[in-house]
C-alpha cells in the first residue's frame, strides 16, 4: 500500500533536509548560520541598518567637496603607484567630458581588472576636493553598460558578518521575500482599537511593510525610517508585540494547568503555633506594611493548587530575605522542602547565616551547597536532602547553582525561591523547576501528573512599569516599596581621580571613628585594552597609605569585637582584598573578618555588589565609576546606609589629561547623585540603555523584542495587550500562527 500523501510529504521534506545537511555550506551560507539567519522569516526580518541613494547619477561637474554621491564614465586611466605605499589610481570621464580620480589604498587584482582603461564603471561614495581635483578615495564600482538603468529603491545595507558579503545577504533577503507568504493573522476588532486609527494596519499588511523597509521609495523621508515612526515600521512593531503578549498570556494559561503542592498556612493543626507564627514572634523587627503585604500575597499563591510564578521586586535594603523566609516557613510547615538559589557564593552564605539564626532554633534543619565544599560534606548534604525530615532531612537548601546538579535528587520540593533572578540563565532556571517535577505525581480523576513546585523570584533591581507589562506580562510581581526604619540616607558624590588623596584622607577619618569602608574595583588584573587600576594594584596602594602615614589609631564600633587592625595586635588598619578568583575558603575568611569588625577597609571588585549586610560601614568608593551600568552602581551603593550612621557614596571617575566622560556615562552619575529611590533610577535606567540588564538572561540572547522600544511605544503596547486577550479568548487558531511566525522557539524562555 502506497504511503499517505501527508507522510509523503514529511518524508520528501526529511530526505531534502537531510540532501542539504550533507551538502558543504559555503562560506557565505556559514556566516548566515552564524548570524541565525536560517529560514525565510529570519531574512526577511533581518532589516536593513541603512540605505545608500542609487537610484540618481550625478554629472561629476556637479559634485561638491563633502557630497556622498554616485557618478559614471569610462575608465580613460589606470595605474599603480609607488610612493609610501602603493596605491591604485584611475581616472573616469563622463558623457560630458568632467574627469573624476579614483584611489584605492587597499587593492585587490580584481579591481584592477574592473578598472581597465575602456570600462564604463558606475561608482558610488564621499567626494573630496584633492590637489589633482574632485576624486572618491574607495568608492563602490561595478561595470555598467551605457544606459544601463538605475535602481527604483534605495539600496538596503545589512548588518553583516566577516565571509559575508553584503551583495549575498541582498540576494538571500530577496529570495525570502519572493518565496514567503504572509497571511493576515491580525482578526477585523484588531484594526478597529488601533490607536492611529484601521487605515494604517490594513494599508501596510505584514508582507508590504517588509518588502518597503528593505526596498523604500527613494522620495521617503529617511528620518522617519530612522527613528521608526514611518507606518511599516509602525506595522512591524505592533506586530512583534502582539506576539510577545500573546505568548506571555499563553505561558500564564499553561501555568494554571500545572499542578503543585497546595501549601496553606496552618496545616499542622491543634492549638500549636505554626512555623510562620513562631518565625514572626522571634524576629527581632517588626515586618513594615509593605513585608506583610507582599508575605499575604505569596501565601494565597502557595495555598493554590497550581504553581506560583511570582516575580518579588524590592529597592536595595526592602528587607526580601525575610519575606523568603516566611515563605519557606509555609512551606516547611506544610511537609515539604524549599530552596534558594543564589547567584554567587557570598550572596548564599549571607543568606544562610540569616536564615539559620532565625530557622534553627525553630528546630528548622538548613542545609547547604556549594560548589567549593569537600566531598564528604557535600555527599552528607547531598544525602539530608535527599531523606525524609522525620528521618532528619533537610528542610531548608541554600546555595549556588549547584542545586541544580545532576547528582542532587530532592525528596519533596515545594517551593523554589531564585534570589537575583535575572543573574542566572534560562537553562538554569529550568532545571531547578525540572528538580521540582521529580517530587511526586497528584492524583486527579484517576490520572496522573507531574507536580512542580512553586516559583518565587527575587530581584533587587526595580522593574519599571512598561517593562513589566511588556517582559513580566506572565508573572505575578510583588513590590516592596517600604524601607525598614532606622536606615539612615546614602549621601552620593560624583568626584575626578584627581582628588584621590582627599578621599584617603577621608577613608582614614572614617577608620578612626570605627567605621568601615567598601573601595570597589572594575578590574582583577591589568588590561591592555581597557586602562584601568586593578583591584590588587589598589589594595597595595591604600595598604601603603593607609597604614604608613601618620594617622589616629582605629577604635573598635561600639558593641564590636577586637578593634579594626591587624592580626596579631599591630596598629596598622586590616584591609582586605576580595575578588573572584580567590579560593572559596579564602572569600569567605575576608568576608568573615569584615562582617565581624576586624577589618577596616574592603577593596573589592563587583562580587559585593548584592547580599552584603554590614551595618557599620558607611562609606563606599565606588572607583572608575563611569564604566558601571546605572543598576550596578545603585547595588554597589546599597551595601552602606545599612545602620543608623550617616553614610556615603563616592563615585570616583577617571578623566585622564583631559575629561573624556560620554554623555551616557554622565547621565549614569547625574541620576546617582540625584536620587536613591531605586524605582527612580530604574526608570532612567530603561531610558539610557533600554531593558537588557534588567531582562539578564530571560533573554538569553534571542531578545523577545527586536523591533519596539518600550520607552516609545507605549500605546503600541497598550494596543498588544488588548488584542491579545482578544485573539486568545476569540481567534485562538490565529493566535497560535501570530506567535509561531515570530517567535518559534523563543516561547521556551518564558517557561523559566
Amino acid at each position: 500500500m502506497p504511503p499517505m500523501p501527508a507522510v509523503r510529504e514529511h518524508v520528501d521534506k526529511m530526505q531534502t533536509r537531510q540532501d542539504k545537511a550533507d551538502k558543504p555550506m559555503s562560506a557565505p551560507q556559514k556566516a548566515m548560520r552564524r548570524l541565525g539567519l536560517n529560514s525565510d522569516m529570519e531574512l526577511a526580518l533581518h532589516l536593513p541598518l541603512r540605505y545608500e541613494d542609487e537610484t540618481t547619477l550625478t554629472p561629476i561637474a556637479e559634485l561638491r567637496d563633502g557630497d556622498m554621491a554616485q557618478a559614471e564614465g569610462v575608465v580613460r586611466e589606470s595605474r599603480v603607484e609607488v610612493r609610501a605605499r602603493r596605491q591604485l589610481i584611475a581616472r573616469i570621464e563622463d558623457d560630458a567630458g568632467h574627469t573624476l580620480l579614483l584611489r584605492f589604498l587597499n587593492f585587490y587584482p580584481s579591481q584592477q581588472k574592473l578598472l581597465s582603461v575602456g570600462q564604463r564603471v558606475r561608482v558610488r561614495g564621499e567626494v573630496r576636493g584633492g590637489f589633482l581635483g574632485r576624486e572618491m578615495v574607495h568608492p563602490e564600482c561595478k561595470a555598467v553598460q551605457a544606459g544601463a538603468p538605475l535602481a527604483q529603491a534605495l539600496t538596503p545595507v545589512y548588518p553583516t558578518t566577516a565571509g559575508l558579503p553584503q551583495a549575498y545577504l541582498r540576494k538571500a533577503v530577496g529570495r525570502a521575500l519572493d518565496k514567503l507568504v504572509l497571511d493576515e493573522t491580525l482578526p477585523p476588532q484588531a484594526l478597529q482599537i488601533w490607536p492611529g486609527g484601521p487605515r494604517v494596519l490594513a494599508d501596510w499588511p505584514l508582507h508590504a511593510a517588509l518588502d518597503y523597509l528593505h526596498h523604500p521609495r527613494p522620495e521617503v523621508s529617511l528620518a522617519a525610517l530612522q527613528d521608526r515612526s514611518h507606518p511599516a515600521w509602525l506595522r512591524l512593531k505592533a506586530e512583534e508585540l502582539l506576539a510577545q503578549q500573546l505568548s506571555q498570556l499563553q505561558a500564564r494559561q499553561a501555568q494554571a494547568l500545572r499542578r503543585a503542592p497546595t501549601l496553606a498556612l496552618g496545616q499542622r493543626g491543634g492549638e500549636a503555633k505554626g512555623l510562620h507564627e513562631q518565625l514572626l514572634a522571634v524576629l527581632p523587627f517588626a515586618l513594615t506594611g509593605a513585608q506583610r503585604r507582599v508575605s499575604e500575597e505569596i501565601a494565597r499563591d502557595l495555598a493554590r493548587p497550581s504553581p506560583m510564578h511570582r516575580l518579588l521586586q524590592g529597592d536595595v535594603g526592602s528587607g526580601k530575605t525575610v519575606v523568603a523566609a516566611l515563605a519557606a516557613a509555609v512551606c516547611i510547615d506544610a511537609g515539604y522542602q524549599c530552596v534558594l538559589m543564589a547567584p554567587t557564593e557570598i550572596l548564599a552564605s549571607q543568606h544562610v547565616k540569616k536564615l539559620v539564626d532565625w530557622l534553627t532554633p525553630l528546630g528548622v534543619r538548613v542545609a547547604w551547597l556549594a560548589g567549593g565544599q569537600k566531598t564528604k560534606e557535600r555527599r552528607e548534604t547531598l544525602e539530608a536532602i535527599d531523606r525524609a525530615p522525620q528521618e532528619g532531612g533537610a528542610q531548608l537548601i541554600v546555595g549556588t547553582h549547584a542545586v541544580i546538579q545532576d547528582k542532587v535528587r530532592f525528596h519533596k520540593l515545594g517551593l523554589a525561591i531564585v534570589d537575583e533572578q535575572h543573574r542566572f540563565g534560562v537553562a538554569q532556571r529550568l532545571a531547578l523547576r525540572e528538580k521540582v517535577m521529580e517530587g511526586g505525581d497528584a492524583v486527579e480523576g484517576g490520572a496522573k501528573q507531574p507536580v512542580e513546585p512553586h516559583m518565587l523570584m527575587m530581584s533587587a533591581t526595580p522593574i519599571p512599569r512598561t517593562l513589566a507589562m511588556s517582559y513580566y506580562a506572565d508573572l505575578d510581581v510583588s513590590t516592596l516599596d517600604e524601607l525598614p526604619p532606622g536606615r539612615s540616607p546614602i549621601v552620593t558624590r560624583v568626584i575626578s581621580e584627581q582628588r584621590r588623596p582627599e578621599l584617603i584622607a577621608r577613608i582614614r577619618a572614617q577608620l578612626a571613628e570605627g567605621r568601615q569602608v567598601y573601595w570597589v574595583c572594575p578590574l582583577i588584573e591589568e588590561s591592555e585594552a581597557v586602562d584601568l587600576t586593578n583591584a590588587t594594584a589598589t589594595h597595595a596602594e591604600l595598604t601603603a597609605a593607609l597604614n604608613d602615614a601618620p594617622h589616629a589609631a582605629p577604635l573598635p564600633p561600639e558593641g564590636a569585637s577586637p578593634a579594626l587592625g591587624r592580626p596579631g595586635g599591630g596598629g596598622g588598619i586590616q584591609i582586605g582584598l576580595l575578588h573572584s578568583r580567590l579560593p572559596a575558603a579564602e572569600k569567605q575568611a575576608v568576608m568573615a573578618e569584615f562582617v565581624a569588625g576586624r577589618m577596616g577597609l574592603l577593596v573589592s571588585t563587583t562580587v559585593i555588589e548584592v547580599g552584603v549586610d554590614v551595618p557599620n560601614a558607611t562609606l563606599m568608593v565606588i572607583e572608575h565609576a563611569e564604566r558601571f551600568g546605572l543598576s550596578q552602581l545603585h547595588q554597589l551603593r546599597g551595601r552602606v546606609g545599612r545602620g543608623a550612621q550617616a553614610s556615603a557614596c563616592v563615585l570616583l571617575y577617571s578623566t585622564g589629561d583631559a575629561p573624556r566622560l560620554g554623555q551616557t556615562a554622565r547621565e549614569r552619575l547625574k541620576a546617582m547623585a540625584e536620587t536613591n529611590d531605586g524605582f527612580e533610577i530604574a526608570r532612567r535606567d530603561l531610558e539610557i540603555r533600554g531593558p537588557g540588564e534588567f531582562l539578564g538572561a530571560r533573554q538569553s540572547g534571542a531578545a523577545l523584542l527586536r523591533f519596539a522600544d518600550l520607552a516609545t511605544d507605549g500605546e503600541l503596547l497598550d494596543w498588544a495587550r488588548q488584542t491579545a486577550a482578544l485573539m486568545l479568548a476569540q481567534h485562538p487558531v490565529l493566535a497560535e500562527r501570530h506567535v509561531a511566525r515570530w517567535l518559534g522557539g523563543r516561547v521556551d524562555y518564558l517557561k523559566a
